[in-house]
């Protein structure tokens, strides 16, 4: 806590203090979409002699943002960054707002979750730069300003806005281990069963590069062994063709038909039958 007390203490002196500055000019003020696919999108802001401002949103249940600060040299120490919504000089009367605290790691680049990202980017909209101020790690004697420049923000962010919205509704997390159902005596899913493998197609139109797809097919125990064994088999080749045909690597797809072994529930009703009729999908990623 006195960190920070002793931080706040000398952003308002700013003007008078020494302070390194490191922020791209309005003329070289670059904004880039970096990634733009329904899983991540990124924004880019180069900074001249420092690293790169990211803000990145990925694929998931929850609207999700966070800001990262690349830097070209990493941080020697632990310490405590102060974020401020700063105006630049041709907004004359305007007074600068602070947004959060940066913890700063040893040997990692900062970084800001959700809210703080959210409030930088509402700010850049606003034609504020936001600003991270910190005692220098490598000389005790300065204090460093990392600014970025709201300059040719709105046309990128525009597309940005629009990447995010675009998402998928979920992430990987989501779908690498999936339990499809099927319909008695039959190759057939159920119907919620039919949906859960449509967002696992959706995630393989952008995504195919798949380490490791197992796939475990079991029935319930009506009808003969041997019957139901092969019932098992055909079933799980059936997803194997689904997925290459999403384009995953056949290679990288293993398929185990178990028949009516290893139930997960006993075969007195049709409730828990229809728990034993499954294929279980496990997918892992490099």
């Amino acid at each position: 806590m006195k960190k920070i007390v002793l931080l706040l203490a000398w952003i308002p002196m700013l003007t008078q203090a020494g302070v390194r500055h490191y922020n791209a000019s309005i003329e070289s003020s670059d904004w880039k979409l970096q990634d733009s696919s329904r899983l991540q999108c990124t924004l880019k802001h180069p900074i001249s002699g420092y690293g790169d401002a990211l803000f990145t949103s990925y694929s998931g249940k929850q609207l999700n943002m966070e800001f990262e600060l690349d830097m070209m040299s990493l941080p020697d120490t632990y310490s405590v960054a102060a974020v401020y919504s700063v105006p630049p000089r041709w907004m004359p009367g305007a007074m600068q707002r602070p947004i959060a605290q940066m913890t700063v790691r040893k040997q990692y680049d900062g970084d800001l979750p959700k809210q703080a990202a959210w409030t930088m980017l509402s700010e850049l909209e606003k034609g504020y730069w936001p600003t991270i101020y910190y005692q220098d790690w490598y000389n005790s004697y300065d204090k460093v300003a990392v600014g970025l420049n709201a300059s040719n923000f709105m046309p990128v962010y525009k597309q940005f806005v629009e990447c995010v919205s675009n998402l998928l509704p979920f992430s990987f997390d989501d779908i690498a281990y999936t339990v499809l159902n099927y319909k008695k005596n039959s190759s057939d899913l159920t119907k919620q069963s039919k949906r859960k493998l449509e967002m696992i197609g959706q995630y393989l139109q952008e995504d195919t590069n798949m380490e490791l797809v197992l796939l475990d097919a079991y029935t319930d125990s009506y009808g003969g062994k041997s019957t139901n064994y092969q019932l098992s088999v055909n079933r799980a080749d059936t997803i194997k063709t689904f997925f290459t045909d999403n384009g995953v690597d056949a290679s990288r797809i293993e398929i185990t038909g178990h028949g009516e072994r290893r139930h997960i529930a006993d075969n007195t009703t049709e409730l828990s039958r229809a728990k034993n009729r499954r294929v279980v999908i496990r997918m892992d990623k490099p």
